[in-house]
């Protein structure tokens, strides 16, 4: 067993990393140890390293002759040819052709495929770009190499490659997400490695500094609310009290579907909003020069939300060709202008009942993400606290959380808190408690280290299992429709709550696999249906409560002159302790098995 286990936040906007030491295994229910966090070296300025509590998730491709020989040196030995953290962003923001951003975001892209080289988005031809693993990979690189420089050269078996790492990722992650996070986490030599929902780990730091307080906090039939938004995801997670004995339990209820809605949108409003004020406007700057705007806006919020006495914070945008210096754009962002575009905007006030608006937006879509069409905040959480009611068969029209745990950079902004805080009094008919969170930057590394504790026999576990369930499509045999696609019924694979580290055989009638060529299988999921054994075969369903997922693919190996037989086979599915997904398809007349891999690429329009 190593000898720390290690919380690391790899975050769309920053990357964290927590760690505490670790003895002999404990007896359950043992007070866990202490939690600290790495101060994390990079180049902050040319020629010029520190340490920051954050690593911010940004990548810059410099070019061969963009800085002097040793400029960026870091403590160790770093690709020349690479930047990562606060002057990658800093310096990125003026050319933003040549950074990386929200590299998370593209990571839970069906649209594209994710391994290729497609980052920056808006990168020239001459810039060598990277894929969304790749960029992932290199923060968590950057992460491993600070570590192995603070603790590697004490014992050979301290290096980061050979501890237990509890890796944060969205809860509405699905399956094929999940996979690439731990592609990326190997690609860095990272070899024990255990996934985590980020609003569990948060709900964790929340335990860790309460200590035994949080009996005192909470009472039996307390449904708690993790509200995280992030720099590119909006999260919401649903956390029960109960009594098993006499004792207090935890357990995950419920989570939402993937929302790609948070800070990133938020600045991009901005920039937009801000665009308006100018002669110009947004369609008088190039595209480089509107995703600089957007960066530029990023830190005036943050300047303006630090800081609650000031009403204005500079925003500038360099000119264009030989102009750079001089035909700087310069302008300002009022709180006048930031509460009208964040809190009327992205936390409007509104109905229980109301819904997200159905359409998209076109400013949202602007750097090629798939952004949610409503960015609406309020209307995401009253869908979903009304879906869970269903889904749990509460008997009421509404989940109605008996607290709320904020979570995410956005939440830094205690007006943004409160705006939620207000709007779910209002649908309640009473006050909702903030359950206070010690450090929004660094919770989630840290509640990844106290759970790395929790799994060592230390602290208090939330229960909960897998958040969704899963399902295979089944073509059906009905009679072919041009240009109809044939329906499908949905056999499922993975009952929700399914534990980690369990299997099961899908009871199904016999399915036939042809070998010796690629096999396309559909794939679906739900946050909503609970209730659906294992093998249960949906002839149809809600659209709003099963959503298709990136495909699985396999090429099935053949015997030799066995091209084109069809093998009876079963399925068997696997929750594997790290987190992710694996199916199997078994031959029922020999001991063949094909692994379904999962498709991660675009779908061809063929």
């Amino acid at each position: 067993m190593s000898r720390y286990v290690v919380g690391i936040d790899l975050g769309t906007t920053n990357s964290a990393l927590a760690y505490s030491a670790i003895g002999e295994p404990a007896v359950d229910g043992s007070q866990p140890g202490p939690i600290e966090t790495l101060p994390i070296p990079q180049v902050v300025g040319v020629n010029d390293v520190s340490e920051r509590a954050l690593l911010p998730s940004f990548l810059y491709l410099p070019s061969s002759r963009e800085f002097p020989p040793g400029a960026l040196d870091l403590p160790w030995k770093s690709p020349p040819d690479r930047l990562v953290g606060t002057f990658a962003r800093e310096h990125g923001a003026k050319v933003p052709g040549r950074l990386v951003g929200s590299a998370k975001s593209w990571l839970s892209h069906p649209g594209v495929d994710r391994r290729s080289p497609i980052l920056p988005w808006t990168a020239a031809e001459d810039v060598a770009r990277v894929s969304p693993v790749t960029a992932s990979a290199a923060y968590l690189e950057h992460l491993r190499d600070a570590w192995n420089a603070r603790f590697g050269g004490k014992k050979a078996d301290d290096l980061l490659e050979d501890q237990e790492v509890l890796l944060t990722v969205p809860a509405s992650f699905d399956a094929v997400a999940r996979e690439l996070t731990m592609e990326a986490a190997g690609k860095a030599g990272l070899k024990q490695v255990t996934l985590l929902e980020e609003p569990q780990a948060a709900f964790y730091a929340w335990l860790a500094m309460q200590g035994e307080k949080w009996r005192k906090r909470v009472k039996v039939g307390d449904i708690i609310l993790v509200c995280d938004v992030g720099g590119g995801t909006t999260d919401f997670t649903l956390i029960s009290v109960a009594d098993e004995g006499g004792d207090l339990i935890l357990s995950r209820l419920a989570v939402g579907e993937h929302i790609l809605l948070g800070g990133d949108n938020m600045d991009l409003a901005l920039a937009y909003a801000v665009a308006a004020t100018l002669p110009q406007g947004m369609d008088g700057l190039d595209a480089a020069q509107r995703v600089a705007l957007g960066y530029a806006c990023r830190t005036a919020k943050e300047t303006l939300f630090a800081d609650p006495k000031k009403s204005v914070a500079p925003v500038t945008v360099l000119g264009r060709g030989t102009k750079v210096i001089g035909g700087a754009i310069k302008t300002e962002l009022t709180r006048e202008l930031l509460n009208a575009s964040l809190l009327d905007g992205f936390l409007p006030r509104c109905a229980a009942t109301d819904l997200p608006l159905r359409g998209r937006r076109v400013g949202l879509t602007e750097i090629g993400l798939p952004y949610a069409a409503d960015p609406a905040i309020t209307r995401h959480l009253a869908r979903f606290l009304g879906q869970q009611a269903g889904s749990l068969h509460t008997g009421g029209a509404m989940i109605r959380p008996s607290a709320v745990l904020f979570n995410g950079g956005v939440f830094k902004a205690a007006e943004l808190r409160q705006r939620v805080l207000d709007v779910l009094a209002d649908w309640a008919g009473n006050p909702v408690p903030e359950l206070q969170s010690s450090d929004l930057d660094l919770a989630v590394a840290r509640g990844a280290a106290y759970y790395g504790q929790v799994r060592r026999g230390r602290g208090v576990r939330i229960r909960g299992g897998v958040a969704r369930s899963y399902y295979v499509g089944l073509e059906t045999s009905a009679p072919a429709v041009p240009g109809v696609p044939p329906p499908i019924k949905a056999l499922c694979v993975v009952r929700m709550g399914m534990e980690e580290g369990t299997e099961a055989d899908v009871p199904s009638s016999e399915l036939g696999l042809v070998v010796g060529e690629p096999a396309v299988f559909r794939f679906l999921s739900s946050t909503t249906r609970r209730d659906d054994p294992v093998g249960t075969v949906l002839d149809r369903w809600n659209p709003e409560e099963i959503q298709e997922l990136a495909p699985l693919e396999t090429a099935l190996a053949a015997e030799e002159g066995a091209q084109g037989e069809t093998v009876p086979v079963r399925l068997h599915s696997n929750v594997n302790e790290v987190g992710t997904l694996e199916l199997w398809c078994e031959s029922t007349r020999d001991p063949r098995r094909w692994k379904l891999e999962f498709n991660v690429r675009e779908p061809s329009e063929d």
